[in-house]
């Protein structure tokens, strides 16, 4: 009897823990994504407006995701734990205000926020305690 309290304890904390991790890694994925445009220059729109935030599908064949991207909504993007996500800008000028160009400094959005990727999740995972 008292191994099957523990089985049942033991399985109701690994469903507690991975639905945890999964609202660390969204969590995580979306302060990421805000780091970056709030760190995007506005000069007309173009380039934040151009930031995308998409999931590729699974190799099993699950049109779940989607290559075109889509603006940062990580809501609806379902990412699966150990999945990848891609953001980046579709805007032709991004590398050129990221890195600079013709002796113009860059303004380094993505490698700044990608630098405070270890506070970002150390932050949600306090957020999302128990």
């Amino acid at each position: 009897m008292a191994s099957s309290n523990f089985s049942v304890d033991i399985a109701a904390w690994a469903e507690r823990t991975k639905k945890r991790m999964e609202e660390v890694v969204n969590l995580s994925t979306q302060r990421l994504a805000e780091a970056i445009v709030e760190a995007t220059p506005v000069a007309s729109g173009e380039l934040v407006n151009s930031f995308r935030v998409s999931v590729p599908p699974r190799q099993s064949g699950d049109t779940e995701g989607s290559d075109e991207g889509q603006p940062v909504n990580l809501a609806g993007l379902s990412a699966p734990l150990g999945g990848m996500i891609h953001m980046g800008f579709t805007a032709p000028h991004a590398a050129a205000v990221e890195y600079g160009k013709d002796g113009q400094a860059g303004q380094g959005m993505v490698r700044l926020a990608a630098r405070q990727w270890p506070d970002i999740v150390e932050r949600a995972a306090r957020d999302t305690a128990d």
